[in-house]
């Protein structure tokens, strides 16, 4: 009957035929169903249920187009669709996508199962990638999925693994030894960075974009615009105190040949990494990293009474999990609370004012 489908053969190959939508109407559909009738059967009856789901509204229906997919073709539309949007992670994105080409190269898409991707998992592992990297790489592939299941290139997608990560960094900067480390620096475009970075938590990339045009002298404000900021939102930070002299320092070694706020002769600051570590060995604050200034400035303001939505306005934070991640609590923070909670428990009354029950029924006789 019309809407059932049949199962035929033709030659040594069995085929099926059934009726399902195609530019907006139902028409047959015929494809190979195997060398069985069984496995022909057991197909029609697969390609039938995708049908109804189809009609009830909850799937677009693919049918046999889908398994002509390859992982490449997912993973070069998800670079396209990068390209379109201007994401500033493109670069990180294509290095994540290396080891998942090595791995999966031409693999039908539909041949991507959570086994499979556990073996990727395995094979990752072995050649020393830490879980964090496993868990980037696998992040891309699943948007890649993602965003064919929304353009209705495919009608579903694997269930993806994740690894715990416990390679958190939680370090921190004291001020004396940040400021030891500042006179360390080579030239004032790298110390004045890196001041910026320690009093305002914001990101690196954030820093490097802010140009003069951002700068209201008159209200003493800059405004960080949004395509600049990571999570295309703008903010404007008000410059008071060490701020305002960062600035005034920057606009003393400001260049006609150069928009940017902190430069290094009147080129961007790239990556100064190198530089950084000698700084640090010359103090003696070995192992510390550049990023450490950001958890620095969050805990700083948490310190110092900052609400926290407004600490988030400045660092940039979009979410309160993600900064209370950052607001590491040090071995001192939990002496000090340790130290309170002594004070206060020893300014207690230490007599109870309470009579026992006994001594209150001989009183009353």
């Amino acid at each position: 009957m019309r809407g059932e489908g049949r199962v035929f053969q033709r030659g040594r190959r069995w085929w099926i035929a059934y009726y399902a939508p195609r530019d907006g109407r139902s028409v047959e559909h015929r494809e190979p169903g195997g060398f069985t009738e069984k496995e022909a059967g057991k197909k029609l009856r697969a390609r039938l249920r995708e049908v109804v789901i189809h009609k009830g509204g909850h799937r677009q229906f693919q049918g046999p187009r889908q398994e002509r997919v390859t992982v490449e073709e997912l993973l070069r539309g998800l670079e396209r669709d990068y390209e379109i949007h201007g994401r500033r992670s493109f670069r990180r994105l294509r290095s994540h996508l290396r080891h998942v080409r090595a791995f999966f190269g031409m693999d039908r898409a539909l041949a991507v199962t959570s086994m499979r991707l556990r073996d990727f998992i395995a094979s990752r592992q072995q050649a020393g990638a830490a879980p964090a990297t496993i868990n980037r790489e696998l992040e891309g592939l699943q948007r890649a999925f993602a965003l064919a299941v929304e353009n209705d290139v495919l009608a579903a997608s694997p269930k993806f693994p994740s690894l715990p990560e416990r390679n958190a960094r939680q370090g921190f900067f004291e001020k004396a030894d940040f400021q030891a480390v500042l006179t360390h620096l080579p030239d004032l475009g790298v110390r004045d960075f890196c001041d910026w970075f320690y009093w305002t938590g914001m990101r690196p990339g954030e820093i490097r974009s802010l140009t003069w045009a951002a700068l209201d002298q008159e209200t003493w404000t800059i405004r960080l615009h949004a395509r600049d900021a990571k999570t295309g939102v703008g903010r404007a930070l008000g410059l008071e105190g060490d701020l305002r002299v960062i600035i005034q320092r920057r606009i003393g070694a400001r260049r006609l040949d150069c928009p940017l706020i902190f430069h290094r002769n009147g080129k961007p600051v790239g990556d100064f990494r190198k530089i950084w570590k000698r700084a640090c060995q010359a103090v003696g604050v070995i192992g510390h990293h550049l990023y450490d200034l950001r958890r620095t400035a969050i805990r700083n303001m948490v310190r110092a009474g900052v609400d926290p939505s407004v600490a988030m306005k400045i660092s940039g934070h979009k979410t309160r999990s993600v900064f209370d991640r950052y607001n590491i609590i040090s071995d001192e923070d939990i002496r000090e609370a340790v130290v309170k909670t002594t004070a206060y428990v020893a300014g207690l009354p230490a007599k109870s004012k309470l009579s026992p029950i006994r001594q209150a029924k001989v009183a009353e006789r």
